[in-house]
């Protein structure tokens, strides 16, 4: 869990961030007054990382061929597509909510249980929501930033939700605790593989810590804003890609 589902798309102001690194090295920044402490909970982040999940993403990153893990990956978007679809009813917007329901019936029924993406290939768009995404719609601030140990970048409203979005997700309604755990762990591999690609352009800041505070606002701004779809998401993970392999 040291990488959190919202960071996915953290890349898509790569640049900006080791630019914007540059620009708060000489002084606090307001949105991260507990700087102190969220370095070393970072630190203590990472060395779990580094000795554990990263190993692990990289082993199962070799072990399967590409179409298996987009398969594993859609499966896991699939079931998000549901929370997203609650969350859009919340936020009063009844297309988002249609579009993303309908992407979970589909995807579900006619794409081996998620497997398979056809509903992006039918047009139908995906609009990300949780709910700390509905809380900022009705207008509750983020709250200064915070790093939470194992689950990495959030922020107070983004932590204050995290409950809800646990309990409201299908795969809470998993039984019995042993599988939901085992399909959890699976999916938190999963995420970490994808995000392999951003290590490298990390470590090319001047300030990692930075670096990931930076971007991950950037990102979650963005998804309050605008609500990217899964395939902006994906397409900013090619970019980082590139960028991490010149």
């Amino acid at each position: 869990m040291i990488m959190k589902r919202q960071f996915l798309a953290a890349a898509a102001v790569t640049c900006a961030g080791l630019v914007a690194g540059c620009a708060h090295a000489q002084g606090n920044d307001p949105r991260d007054p507990m700087e102190p402490f969220n370095r070393s909970v970072d630190a203590f982040n990472r060395s779990i990382d580094e000795a554990a999940l990263q190993p692990v993403a990289r082993a199962y990153e070799r072990a399967l061929p590409s179409p298996v893990r987009t398969g594993v990956s859609n499966f896991f978007a699939n079931l998000g597509d549901a929370w997203s679809a609650a969350n859009s009813v919340l936020q009063l917007k009844p297309v988002n909510a249609a579009h993303n329901g309908m992407r979970f019936a589909m995807n579900t029924l006619l794409g081996l249980g998620g497997t398979l993406d056809i509903a992006t290939d039918a047009g139908i768009e995906r609009h990300k929501e949780d709910f700390g995404t509905t809380l900022a719609h009705w207008g509750v601030p983020a709250g200064p930033y915070l790093v939470l140990p194992l689950l990495g970048p959030s922020t107070l409203r983004d932590m204050a939700s995290m409950p809800v979005d646990f309990a409201g997700h299908p795969l809470a309604q998993v039984t019995p605790m042993a599988t939901r755990n085992a399909i959890g762990a699976a999916g938190i591999v999963d995420l970490r593989a994808r995000l392999l690609p951003l290590d490298a352009v990390a470590e090319q800041s001047l300030d990692r810590y930075m670096f990931m505070r930076d971007v991950y606002l950037q990102h979650r701004q963005a998804q309050v804003n605008r609500g990217p779809d899964e395939a902006g998401e994906l397409a900013i993970e090619g970019q980082a890609h590139e960028e991490a392999n010149p």
